[in-house]
């Protein structure tokens, strides 16, 4: 018996990714299009501290922010409960508007 290491043929990324398993990852633009959301808004709400986001990670001179399944959830169970400015503007001032008569 030849005793000799094995060459394993090396894998590339993209057949790594298939044959293990693993969690899906997303960006902030795929996890703001999977919330329904602008990115621009999921970037206001994760500048005031609003919604938690996953932690950045610097590849070459970008801060990336790497979203799982759950990290998505999360945001979506918190998104109701925020205050949208211009919408919360206009619902408070229909609300002291009532007492006005209904355009013809």
């Amino acid at each position: 018996m030849d005793d000799s290491p094995v060459a394993l043929n090396p894998l590339t990324e993209l057949e790594l990714s298939v044959k293990l398993p693993h969690m899906a990852q997303y960006s902030t633009n795929q996890a703001a299009k999977k919330l329904g959301i602008a990115v621009t808004s999921l970037d206001r709400y994760i500048a005031a501290k609003k919604v938690p986001a996953p932690k950045p990670t610097k590849i070459g001179k970008w801060n990336v922010r790497a979203w799982t399944e759950e990290d998505i959830e999360r945001v979506r169970v918190l998104l109701p409960k925020i205050a949208n400015g211009r919408k919360t503007r206009y619902q408070k001032q229909r609300k002291k508007q009532t007492g006005r008569k209904p355009k013809p």
